[in-house]
């Protein structure tokens, strides 16, 4: 599904992303994993085109993608929830949902009826702008417009960060119900350890721009956790 090789990334003069090589199977959902400042949020613009490689190569499908501009990355079925949900405060709730629908290539003009399946509050607040909802709200919103195009690849930045416990344990249960039920392949960055442990099935942990462990999830254990994750 997915295959990173290799991948390198400079800000100016510092070396953020170093040799970078990942493998996310379909079907499968990772947690990316580490402290504040390590790479996590970098790699994934990478992924989404919003950030240039410096060298290396990002295969989605065996279609290498590294160059491919970010509006293409959405439109070959990669859907983007980032970090701070970036919803449009401004639009409606329904015109938020229907700016993922450029992406399609199919054409469709409506929004697909399975988001609101997946999130029955979008249907009921169509018309209240994003703005004007609750931070829980406007994450909901944020993973339906992702959803809006019908990706095959969902990557999700931080989703429960700032968010009430009682959704996220909503978010939790969607995030299962589509990598479980239906196929969808996830790649998220979380900090929250119990919530990595309960969705996804494997992680991969960085350290100064590289990725230092990885395994399956039952594998994040006391003495991991520790040596990379604790602050």
């Amino acid at each position: 599904m997915l295959k990173i090789q290799g991948l390198n990334q400079f800000y100016k003069q510092s070396h953020t992303l170093w040799d970078i090589s990942l493998d996310i199977p379909e079907g499968a959902c990772v947690c990316l994993m580490g402290r504040n400042g390590v790479g996590k949020t970098t790699l994934l613009q990478c992924l989404m085109g919003l950030l240039p490689s410096a060298s290396g190569s990002i295969l989605l499908n065996w279609q290498d993608i590294t160059k491919l501009p970010a509006e293409a990355r959405a439109s070959i079925g990669v859907g983007f929830v980032p970090q701070g949900r970036e919803i449009f405060s401004l639009l409606t709730v329904e015109e938020n949902l229907k700016t993922g629908l450029s992406a399609r290539k199919d054409g469709l003009k409506e929004i697909p009826e399975r988001v609101f399946k997946f999130f029955p509050v979008l249907k009921q607040m169509l018309h209240r702008r994003g703005g004007d909802l609750s931070g829980g709200q406007q994450q909901q919103l944020a993973i339906g417009r992702a959803l809006v195009i019908e990706p095959t690849l969902l990557i999700l930045d931080e989703p429960t960060e700032g968010i009430q416990p009682n959704i996220v344990k909503e978010i939790g249960d969607i995030i299962i119900r589509l990598n479980k039920e239906h196929g969808l392949t996830v790649l998220l960055v979380e900090q929250k350890l119990h919530f990595a442990r309960r969705v996804t099935d494997s992680f991969s942990i960085m350290e100064k721009g590289r990725i230092v462990a990885a395994g399956k999830i039952e594998a994040l254990n006391e003495d991991v956790v520790q040596r990379y994750l604790t602050v």
